[in-house]
């Protein structure tokens, strides 16, 4: 039986690590690990003995990844990070995630320049997966203002959902072998044309395990001459895409997070397109419980006004139990949990350093 949910959250300064009871009681808080390092990326595996990962990323100490195999109390480096052939010509400025792959021990990483690398140990060693990574249009995305990341890796056996940042939408059909552009429906306000092949600034992309065929993606949205481009859904593995933000207040954001019971059920929380802080000054989180054909406003535990933080992509999360709660953490050091689905808010810690990412698991 779970006994704990333990949250790890990639901060500016370093990983924290965050443990409670199930019934999330209080949480108790350790860390910082990588002391002063920014982090972007967490895992928790719980395939096996859990082990947790967090990337800690120094442009003039080099790029490494922490693991633990006690739950959080110690960290240590992996024997090596990903990184680029000497005769590539790129080199590594970032490690944006961290998913599970198909063996107990097998890792995906996404890097910046936006690349795709795979560990079959535990993350003692990668290779580069050459199917994205040197694609034909590799060399032709351009960095969004959070670098040029690949941030999302949905995998669904065969099937692999990856989020580029500007790059867009990459899907494929044969385990990552071959990769081809799938950006039906997503659009631009930053460019001439409006629905290109591929250069979509896509923020986040989610989805729930037992509806594989149904995704949501979060993009950069706020551009009022090109209205709804920002949230979207497909219903066809990332085919086509269609607009879901009617009745949201922006559709500019970057988490976007799906309840882990039901793929109907989607948040997201939107952002001043030009501030990227909370719309007018109030915090909201939205939620749809059919599929983002309308949205619902949660506030219950939030400031009321003049609260101007921002949430980052990887900064949302919900855990599985029975109840589900959801925490984000912000750029201005706050960790928050809203409890029954997101309908009770209350701040865990309010002094963190700027928070990056938040990840939670039940173990």
């Amino acid at each position: 039986m779970p006994e704990r949910v333990l949250l790890t959250i990639g901060t500016k300064k370093g990983l924290f690590v965050a443990e409670a009871p199930k019934s999330r009681g209080k949480f108790a808080l350790r860390g910082p690990f990588g002391s002063g390092v920014a982090v972007y990326a967490t895992l928790t595996d719980t395939r096996g003995k859990p082990r947790m990962y967090g990337s800690s990323c120094n442009a003039f100490f080099g790029m490494k990844i922490l693991r633990s195999t006690d739950l959080g109390k110690t960290f240590h480096e992996t024997k090596s990070a990903p990184a680029f052939p000497k005769d590539d010509g790129r080199a590594l400025a970032n490690i944006w995630s961290l998913e599970p792959g198909d063996d107990e021990r097998d890792l995906w990483c996404g890097v910046e320049p936006a690349s795709l690398f795979k560990s079959q140990d535990g993350g003692d060693s990668w290779e580069l997966a050459p199917g994205i990574s040197n694609h034909e249009h590799a060399r032709k995305w351009q960095p969004g203002n959070g670098g040029l990341c690949l941030h999302t890796i949905l995998r669904d056996g065969d099937r692999m959902h990856l989020g580029i940042s500007t790059g867009g939408h990459y899907l494929s059909e044969d385990g990552g072998k071959t990769f081809a552009p799938s950006n039906k429906g997503i659009g631009v306000g930053f460019a001439p044309d409006p629905f290109p092949e591929f250069g979509q600034c896509v923020h986040k992309i989610a989805r729930h395990p037992d509806a594989p065929g149904r995704l949501y993606l979060q993009n950069h949205g706020g551009f009022p001459e090109r209205p709804g481009i920002g949230v979207l859904r497909s219903d066809d593995h990332g085919r086509t895409w269609r607009s879901i933000a009617k009745g949201l207040p922006s559709d500019f954001g970057f988490p976007i997070v799906v309840h882990p019971h039901g793929a109907d059920t989607v948040y997201v929380l939107p952002l001043e397109p030009m501030t990227r802080t909370c719309p007018g000054g109030v915090p909201a989180v939205w939620r749809s419980e059919n599929g983002g054909e309308s949205w619902k406003r949660l506030t219950t535990g939030f400031p009321k006004k003049e609260t101007y933080f921002t949430v980052l992509r990887d900064a949302m999360d919900v855990d599985e139990l029975k109840e589900p709660a959801l925490y984000f953490g912000t750029t201005t050091g706050q960790l928050w949990m809203g409890r029954d689905g997101g309908e009770k808010w209350s701040c865990l810690f309010d002094s963190l350093p700027p928070v990056n990412n938040v990840k939670v698991a039940v173990v």
